[in-house]
């Protein structure tokens, strides 16, 4: 297994250096966005209006943080199944997102969305969102402040630990 520094703002021209297995510690801006969110985002599209950051080279991270404790950037923030985006990923792809950040496997359509985009499907530990949280030094509601834990956050990583699960070149650890 290799290891990989990554910084977020690089996904695109890095992306494709990245593979099923590797072992990437990414910093950087990534958003938080659940199920909730994606429907906004889907409202938003399909009416016209812009998301409420730009999608193209983004990563976003299925996680519904906990709330704030004194003295933290976030509460635990350990990673959501991301098959529960699994009906909007494609989409998203095609617009330009780079990478996603979950848990568990991810149907056909969204692998084959990752590998025509040359994106990336990062894994997270499930289960340890409270050492998540270390590596988050800021976090800003930017929308859907009314959703709680499932409002979109900007987050800046320094040094989160990830797993590359689905690479753009058709590598899959869960096949």
């Amino acid at each position: 297994m290799r290891e990989i520094r990554l910084n977020v703002s690089e996904l695109g021209s890095l992306a494709d250096s990245v593979s099923a297995g590797d072992r990437v510690i990414l910093s950087g801006t990534v958003y938080t966005a659940r199920d909730a969110a994606h429907k906004r985002f889907f409202e938003l599209l399909d009416s016209g209006s812009e998301l409420p950051f730009e999608i193209n080279g983004a990563a976003i991270y299925y996680a519904g943080p906990t709330p704030t404790p004194e003295g933290m950037a976030i509460g635990s923030c350990g990673p959501t199944t991301s098959s529960r985006m699994d009906t909007y990923a494609p989409r998203l792809l095609d617009l330009g997102l780079k990478c996603m950040i979950g848990k568990g496997e991810r149907s056909d359509e969204v692998c084959d969305a990752i590998l025509r985009n040359k994106a990336l499907y990062l894994c997270a530990v499930g289960g340890a969102g409270a050492l998540a949280s270390m590596c988050i030094t800021e976090c800003e509601v930017i929308a859907f402040e009314e959703l709680g834990c499932e409002s979109v956050k900007k987050l800046t990583f320094k040094d989160f630990p990830l797993i590359c699960a689905i690479d753009g070149k058709g590598g899959n650890l869960f096949k």
